[in-house]
């Protein structure tokens, strides 16, 4: 009897060691769970408090760009919306981060939507500008013509360079042109021999924006003033840019008459309607980035955001 008395007490002791260990995997494997529980619970309430942060930092730059329109009549690069937002901290009860970006003149870009005028047809002008700007950014002229088949109202293909949906119907997948103006300047990633690098070339210089819009000299880049004319050379166009400094030009119609095309006189100006946002807030481990695109009324004091776009970086 004592030996099977031990065999049995044997036997007894492993099934205890084995419910332990059971036991305490089980128990490891609900700790396990319940931590990554609350830290994806975290996670969500910090991107919450972090987007609400991004969001309400537009209020505080409709201020700044409604006070700006009240004190000055021209937009240029001295002026306090142009200066970069450095990392504000946000302390709070609740929320403990940082938040910082820049507002950027958007109408200091080429707007591809004046390719085509009112009644959705290519402005021959504006196409040759688009060329020109393509050159002094280094990239293929002929880039300006898909572009200008892309937002035009017609399915005829532009000579010689022009790509209607007969070509990208074709591709995998196969998509159709726009046929219309964009509301993105992203849509110019899908256009017929736009390749990465020349869509990170020239995203900086161009934009989307609603209807047709004036090119604010004081804020366009060198190869933006190259494109106003013919015979601007890239010499000039630094000269322009030197003639501005950050004050802006003190007399622009008698510096540009002499040299733009005239087709192009009447949508140069020196004020802004279009600015754009760009706000990084970072709460913990957690990163939001807002873009938004600001209308700011020139006859009214409204500011009222027409675009914006979340990610979480």
């Amino acid at each position: 009897m004592s030996g099977a008395l031990q065999r049995y007490r044997g036997v007894a002791l492993i099934t205890a060691l084995l419910i332990t260990a059971l036991a305490g995997s089980v128990a490891a494997g609900l700790s396990w769970d319940n931590a990554l529980d609350v830290r994806r619970t975290m996670v969500m309430l910090y991107r919450d408090q972090a987007i609400q942060v991004a969001v309400g930092s537009e209020g505080w730059v409709r201020g700044i760009l409604r006070q700006d329109q009240i004190e000055t009549t021209t937009d240029h690069l001295g002026e306090v919306w142009a200066t970069e937002i450095p990392a504000l901290p946000i302390d709070a009860e609740t929320v403990q981060g940082q938040i910082w970006g820049q507002i950027e003149d958007l109408q200091g870009r080429f707007n591809v939507n004046n390719l085509v005028d009112a009644n959705g047809e290519v402005d021959q002008a504006t196409l040759q500008q688009f060329e020109r700007l393509l050159s002094a950014l280094g990239l293929e002229a002929r880039l300006a013509g898909l572009v200008a088949d892309w937002v035009d109202a017609d399915q005829i293909e532009s000579i010689p360079y022009g790509a209607e949906d007969p070509l990208y119907s074709g591709m995998v997948p196969a998509y159709r042109t726009a046929d219309r103006r964009i509301p993105n300047i992203t849509e110019l990633a899908a256009i017929d021999g736009m390749d990465r690098e020349s869509y990170e070339i020239l995203l900086p210089h161009v934009t989307a924006l609603p209807g047709r819009t004036e090119l604010n000299v004081n804020t366009a880049s060198i190869p933006l003033l190259q494109s106003l004319g013919p015979n601007i050379t890239l010499a000039d166009a630094e000269g322009l840019a030197a003639l501005r400094e950050e004050t802006g030009f003190t007399d622009f119609a008698t510096v540009f008459d002499p040299i733009v095309d005239p087709d192009l006189r009447n949508w140069i100006s020196e004020t802004t309607s279009y600015f754009q946002l760009k706000a990084v807030v970072q709460i913990d481990t957690v990163r939001i980035n807002l873009t938004t695109v600001l209308h700011r009324d020139p006859t009214s004091p409204d500011v009222t955001p027409i675009l914006r776009s979340l990610g979480t970086i």
